[in-house]
């Protein structure tokens, strides 16, 4: 969300007397909340024409701190707009019109102003609603005052603005074949702000590439979707073919969607034969929902199913058709796995704060990491473990904390060639052929789905204090539901996600 200020805000802000509560109160509201503060260049002006000397410079020191609209829009040439709002008649009027008109092309969602001058055009505008006092804006800010987590990302794919991206890319060629529109809907998103995730080839051209929104409208299609607050993913394209980028670039789009407090993630697609996506999405629980007027299928896909979704569904259904929720009633085991640092870092790249290798930094990826499906090694002679049950990882040595919880996919025992067990893993593992060469046979593979990291880890000094542990895990060993609640509410474990 952007914020703009007007000069006359800016200047009641920073100058020498005592300001208000109420400015200061907006102040620390949007410290708490995404909201990017911009000043418009013409902003710059407008304190220049200033006579007061001293409030003059103290303002254009001032000034520098904050973030200044990049390339704003300018209203000089357009017609509509002057003969709406009025023509200038003084320089004072040619800023507010350009402050203004910043609103109107949709390259700042608020403007933020005492000037009842503009408040009077924002309404012959039409964009009133944009348009706020500090009053105004003080309570409008206050819905979206709510904790959200940052969303990881591997070093290799990065969080970015649209319009850093080269809209010459290759990687946009099919886009602007299969949509006409294409450019300029991209021009417009652009000016926006919108902001995507995107990972880059060695060569400097897009590897891949995540654009989404958040919607809380009605779908138009074919039946007709009701409205419900929902992430849309409004481009998925990899190049880095073999990666598991598209597995990274969903797992990103679910925590985003998660974090915004969205049940559905969805997307518009025109379906070819042996369509990759459509196989990718799928896999993830996405269903065809219906059509648009355009042609488009519409795939959708629900995090949080009703009762009656999942009624009758075995809990391995349930996790494959719904991830990241899952089954956690007693008719799953749960079960801890304690892993090594090196290998835990390898498996969860995006968990807490850890040393980057050299190549992800130049675009390259640890490929096990990027993947929902995930493969462990085990030399645990246990066999009880089944497809279903909840697996919570425990990180040795270092932490000494359970850290993530998974799901299992699958279960292979017993197994003694090298080969058969890089083929149960495929590039799921974390282990290099050497090492499960070197590693002493039989292994046991766990094919697993990673869910959630902890909000909060539980380090071994909770775990012994509240009974679950006697001492720290050597193997993996189950513990009981009574146990597995316990761990659910001292991690942090979102219920919403959890079905009993």
């Amino acid at each position: 969300m952007h914020l703009l200020i007007d000069t006359n805000v800016f200047i009641y802000r920073e100058d020498d007397r005592v300001i208000s509560q109420n400015i200061s109160d907006l102040f620390a509201l949007l410290h708490e909340i995404p909201v990017e503060v911009f000043i418009h260049p013409a902003s710059m002006a407008d304190i220049q024409r200033d006579k007061d000397v001293h409030r003059r410079d103290v303002m254009l020191s001032k000034i520098g701190m904050y973030k200044q609209l990049s390339h704003p829009p300018s209203a000089t040439g357009d017609a509509d707009f002057i003969r709406t709002i009025g023509s200038p008649v003084s320089p004072q009027d040619r800023v507010d019109n350009e402050i203004l008109y910043s609103v109107v092309r949709g390259a700042i969602d608020f403007l933020l102003t005492e000037d009842v001058g503009i408040h009077r055009k924002a309404f012959a505008a039409g964009i009133s609603d944009r348009v706020l006092h500090i009053d105004d804006a003080i309570h409008f800010f206050r819905q979206f005052v709510h904790k959200k987590e940052k969303i990881a990302s591997p070093p290799g794919l990065k969080e970015d603005f649209m319009y850093n991206l080269d809209l010459n890319d290759p990687i946009f060629d099919s886009l602007k074949r299969d949509y006409p529109e294409f450019e300029e809907w991209f021009r417009k998103k652009s000016r926006e702000h919108r902001k995507c995730y995107v990972s880059y080839r060695t060569d400097g051209s897009i590897g891949s590439l995540l654009i989404y929104k958040f919607e809380d409208e009605q779908i138009d299609s074919i039946p007709p979707l009701p409205q419900k607050k929902r992430l849309k993913i409004a481009t998925l394209k990899v190049t880095h073919v073999g990666n598991k980028i598209g597995e990274l670039l969903l797992k990103i789009s679910f925590d985003l969607a998660i974090s915004e407090g969205c049940d559905e993630v969805f997307l518009t697609h025109f379906t070819e034969k042996n369509d990759r996506l459509v196989e990718l999405i799928t896999e993830y629980g996405f269903t065809k929902a219906g059509v648009n007027p355009r042609g488009e299928e519409i795939y959708v896909k629900k995090l949080v199913p009703d009762s009656s979704d999942i009624a009758g569904l075995p809990p391995v259904e349930i996790f494959k058709r719904f991830y990241p929720s899952f089954y956690d009633g007693v008719s799953v085991k749960k079960w801890v796995i304690p892993i090594q640092p090196e290998f835990h870092t390898r498996l969860f790249t995006n968990y807490g704060v850890r040393q980057t290798m050299l190549f992800e930094h130049a675009g390259e990826f640890v490929i096990e990491g990027n993947t929902i499906k995930k493969a462990y090694l085990s030399h645990s002679r246990i066999r009880q473990l089944k497809a279903g049950d909840v697996v919570l990882f425990y990180r040795s040595k270092d932490e000494q904390a359970l850290t993530t919880l998974g799901v299992i996919e699958e279960v292979r025992t017993g197994l003694t060639k090298t080969d058969e067990i890089i083929r149960a893993v495929g590039k799921r593992t974390v282990y290099t052929r050497d090492e499960i060469e070197a590693s002493p046979k039989p292994l046991t593979v766990i094919l697993f789905r990673h869910h959630f990291h902890m909000n909060n880890s539980i380090k071994l000094a909770d775990l012994l204090e509240s009974g679950i542990f006697n001492g720290p895990p050597q193997s993996i060993m189950q513990i009981s539901d009574e146990n597995y609640n316990v761990i659910k509410t001292l991690g942090g474990i979102d219920g919403r996600f959890t079905i009993h």
